[in-house]
């Protein structure tokens, strides 16, 4: 009786974790869906304020927004691949989708900040195929600068991509830190029993 009652509430604990790992994904998910409705409601402002206009200043010298097309990946590269480009570069992007998606599940509910930099690469890589599938290109809008010096041109799912991307390369860093320092151990001292000393 005792052995079944064990096994039981073995069983009972285990789909209790089970439900609050589920949970706490899911709100990780819910959060990664937020961030992808900002992205794509900021760039349908953007089409609808932006795309005639000259750009509205925000902070003089620093940050603009400034409406732009990107047909290609970060920093504009492959911009004039055309079409083969355009569904090529968004089978990549629906793969690496589903590759961030497999190993969200796969990570353990403790490791939040594994969790929180895969559910931001997932918002950001879901707004931007989004774009492309809809409408051929990446909407753009955020035009930061220092002086004459201008950042590429980007939006809300492109910084969830950074983001998440360097959160990624701080737990790597911050795994082989970890991995590297020595274990304490206590020192158990084993004193030999003294041998009588025979004259």
């Amino acid at each position: 009786m005792e052995d079944r009652e064990q096994i039981v509430l073995r069983r009972a604990e285990k789909e209790t974790v089970t439900k609050k790992d589920l949970i706490w994904k899911l709100a990780y998910l819910a959060i990664a869906a937020g961030i992808f409705m900002i992205d794509q409601a900021t760039k349908a402002w953007a089409v609808r304020r932006l795309r005639f206009g000259d750009g509205m200043p925000v902070i003089s010298g620093f940050l603009n927004f400034s409406y732009a097309q990107n047909t290609g990946i970060a920093f504009s590269m492959l911009d004039d691949a055309g079409d083969g480009g355009r569904w090529g570069l968004s089978i990549v992007a629906v793969v690496a989708g589903a590759l961030v998606l497999y190993f969200f599940w796969r990570t353990p509910r403790s490791d939040d900040r594994i969790l929180g930099a895969l559910a931001l690469l997932l918002a950001g890589i879901a707004g931007n195929v989004t774009d492309r599938l809809r409408l051929g290109f990446v909407v753009d809008f955020i035009d930061v600068q220092f002086g004459s010096w201008h950042y590429p041109t980007f939006n809300v799912a492109d910084a969830a991509i950074c983001v998440g991307a360097g959160l990624l390369i701080l737990d790597m860093f911050l795994s082989k830190k970890n991995a590297a320092k020595p274990v304490n151990n206590p020192k158990s001292e084993i004193r030999s029993p003294k041998s009588a000393d025979v004259s």
